[in-house]
């Protein structure tokens, strides 16, 4: 901002490009000199794939800095505001700090664990099935549910489903949008996934887990683990930088991101139905909560009305992204 109009805004696109606080000063130009920044995350310090923001920020005179909340890298913690007060900007920390942790708690979760923030994402009729007896699923929630669910694939790095999800459904599980197309990752044990699936066919990008040598050749990634456990995917999203991981299903995998204790958030698409049956498919398999007192609490965070649909998002257990690191 200068003199009180904002003359310039950006954002973080995708890794490897540049960040928000070079194209809000690209944006300012001129007006940048003797302007205040206001970042939600502590400007980078290092020389990564661009360039420190804050030599950018010194080169574009800008009188002062306004940050929501510090790197919570400790090794980088706090560098970037001591470059800029040696270089005369004033600096300010901690104005909506609460809000910046919630927007960046994928970020926080990541540098603490080395694995990505897991949402698992759940769609289906207000008794909580997917399906009915029959195994008919298209579609109980509405459209504007399902582009919902689009814009939320967007949200993440990457999204995650089992190879039975692909089996049956063949889906492309694209954002919709050509310039923002997360990772698609497919748990395969026994490396069943139809070659003419169009995760195999089309040109995004694909990881697939499984315990078997690759029998074919193909341009998706084929990761060969010795056992395939949401346990060992997460480690192995996590070293290639894979901040977020939307868990898309189907049941099994679902009940298996819960049995282990590792879903940071859900979003649940809840359409006005009741389709009932004991046969008929529900959100999470497995054996579940044996006992009241082990079943996993949420917080629920969000509640919206989506065409008729609606839309929870919660917290699971106590997140802690909001203290200080």
């Amino acid at each position: 901002m200068n003199e009180g109009e904002i003359v310039g805004v950006g954002a973080h696109l995708r890794a490897g490009e540049a960040h928000a606080e070079i194209h809000a000063l690209q944006m300012a130009g001129e007006r940048a000199r003797g302007s205040t920044l206001y970042v939600t995350l502590e400007p980078c310090q290092h020389q990564g794939r661009t360039g420190p923001c804050t030599t950018a920020i010194i080169q574009a005179n800008v009188s002062q800095v306004v940050i929501a909340m510090l790197d919570p890298n400790p090794e980088m913690q706090g560098k970037s505001v001591k470059v800029l007060e040696r270089s005369g900007i004033t600096v300010d920390v901690g104005m909506l700090e609460e809000e910046a942790r919630r927007m960046n708690r994928a970020y926080i979760h990541w540098m603490k664990t080395k694995k990505p923030y897991v949402t698992l994402k759940m769609a289906g009729s207000l008794d909580g099935k997917t399906a009915t007896s029959q195994g008919e699923s298209q579609w109980i929630t509405s459209q504007a549910s399902r582009s919902d669910g689009h814009v939320e694939r967007k949200n993440h790095d990457a999204i995650l489903v089992g190879v039975e999800t692909v089996i049956q459904d063949n889906p492309a599980l694209t954002s919709r949008d050509p310039y923002v197309q997360p990772i698609r990752v497919v748990l395969d044990r026994n490396l069943r996934i139809p070659r003419s699936s169009k995760l195999l066919t089309d040109t995004y990008p694909t990881i697939i887990y499984t315990e078997q040598p690759s029998v074919f050749e193909t341009t998706k990634q084929i990761v060969t683990l010795s056992k395939v456990t949401p346990e060992s995917v997460l480690q192995d999203l996590g070293n290639r930088n894979v901040i977020s991981l939307l868990v898309e299903g189907g049941a099994t995998i679902h009940g298996a991101f819960f049995a282990d204790r590792v879903v940071q958030r859900t979003i649940t698409y809840l359409a006005p139905k009741l389709i009932g049956g004991t046969n008929a498919h529900g959100f999470i398999a497995g054996s579940g909560a044996v006992q009241l007192k082990d079943a996993l609490q949420v917080t629920y965070e969000r509640i919206e009305h989506i065409d008729g649909d609606i839309k929870i998002t919660a917290i699971v257990g106590e997140e802690d992204v909001y203290r200080h690191c």
